[in-house]
């Protein structure tokens, strides 16, 4: 069985796009999609176990990781260019239907191949990956004020992420002393080294704009559920601090076939809670297969 890891890098319309993968092409597919800061990393302790179910595809998303970070003012950073390139990769190595993991940035570029192609989407694994205006608490009034008016005045409100702090912030805000110590400090400062390639910055932050757009289709994302009726496995870290637990209850609203789990982790569930969720997605695919 192959579940060992296998790295490759596929020339995708002229950008490198870097992915792990495990299993074999005669099982289904899971495609794993990281958020930020973060890169197909994120899922090293998981690719092991979901092989041995699954054939499993984990990219890195342009601009992070091992991707190529294309100059922001030469291509576009959209969640739904992303998508394009993502689904451009799948046909060219065989991947017709596919479960899918969406993740923080991974959501709205997942919900994109979701809604284009709503026949391939064997079912969602979604891991703090925001679809709802429960999730999206006052922390993120700064960013609807700057989404609604990009001036100086408000961009000068939002807080300051796109540096080394705050990438580590993204691991650590959250968690209590209980739950620190299982959390590794090298993927932050892997992902740092990433984000300081040539344009990345600018690029992370464009992405940041059009989360906007995301927002404004939370809509159309829940028709989505109530006519397609995905599958849903809501896998979720409570201390989150960008996404509220009351997340969980929009998918209890829109989904019909829905399983949640609930950690006592972080944003990065997978850093201190990978075999549990692991467990998890292995018994979903297993079941639905």
């Amino acid at each position: 069985m192959h579940v060992k890891p296998r790295h490759h890098t596929l020339d995708v319309d002229g950008l490198e796009i870097f992915y792990r993968e495990t299993g074999t092409p005669d099982q289904p597919c899971v495609l794993l999609l990281h958020g930020f800061p973060s890169s197909s990393h994120t899922f090293r302790n998981v690719l092991a176990p979901l092989g041995e179910v699954s054939r499993v595809i984990a990219p890195d998303l342009p601009g992070f990781g091992f991707s190529s970070a294309p100059d922001p003012e030469k291509w576009e950073y959209t969640y739904a260019h992303q998508a394009d390139a993502i689904e451009t990769l799948l046909d060219r190595i065989g991947v017709d239907k596919f479960f899918v993991y969406l993740h923080d940035y991974g959501a709205p570029v997942g919900y994109h191949l979701a809604t284009r192609h709503p026949e391939r989407v064997l079912g969602l694994i979604v891991q703090n990956g925001n679809a709802h205006e429960e999730g999206l608490g006052p922390q993120w009034d700064t960013s609807r004020d700057f989404w609604a008016d990009p001036s100086e005045e408000n961009r000068a409100r939002l807080p300051e992420w796109l540096n080394f702090e705050g990438t580590r912030y993204q691991y650590l805000e959250g968690l209590p002393d209980r739950v620190l110590p299982y959390q590794s400090p090298e993927p932050w400062h892997l992902d740092w080294e990433r984000m300081t390639r040539p344009g990345v910055i600018d690029a992370h932050f464009r992405l940041f704009q059009d989360y906007a757009t995301h927002v404004a289709r939370f809509d159309e994302l829940a028709d989505y559920h109530r006519t397609w009726k995905p599958p849903c496995l809501v896998l979720w870290g409570r201390h989150d601090p960008f996404f509220d637990l009351a997340e969980i209850m929009g998918y209890a609203r829109t989904v019909d076939q829905l399983e949640i789990h609930v950690f006592d982790g972080g944003h990065l569930l997978l850093e201190t809670h990978a075999p549990e969720c692991a467990a998890a997605m292995r018994e979903f695919v297993a079941n639905l297969s």
